[in-house]
């Protein structure tokens, strides 16, 4: 049964918005971000979309530890892909 139909529990939910200086930049972003399964698939969920200049990231969780684990290390790598992109610049349309 998928985590948000599951009765008379309560799920916890947390959405972020990151806005890129280009689209191009947004997808590399999403496609480094995007390989990392979640190991608590049952009782975790993330989903990520590109919108734009903008990636989203969306998590729904029965267990409020599992989301704060998986938020920060989002954060983690999602600052590691920021840091590498400043640092060799932007990328070039192909």
């Amino acid at each position: 049964m998928p985590l948000t139909q599951r009765p008379a529990i309560r799920h916890h939910r947390f959405a972020l918005t990151v806005p890129f200086p280009t689209s191009l930049e947004t997808e590399i972003a999403c496609g480094s971000l995007a390989p990392d399964a979640e190991p608590h698939q049952e009782l975790l969920g993330k989903e990520l979309n590109v919108s734009g200049c903008v990636l989203e990231a969306h998590w729904v969780s029965e267990d409020s530890r599992l989301l704060r684990i998986s938020i920060m290390n989002f954060l983690d790598q999602l600052s590691l892909v920021v840091n590498t992109i400043q640092r060799f610049g932007p990328p070039v349309s192909r």
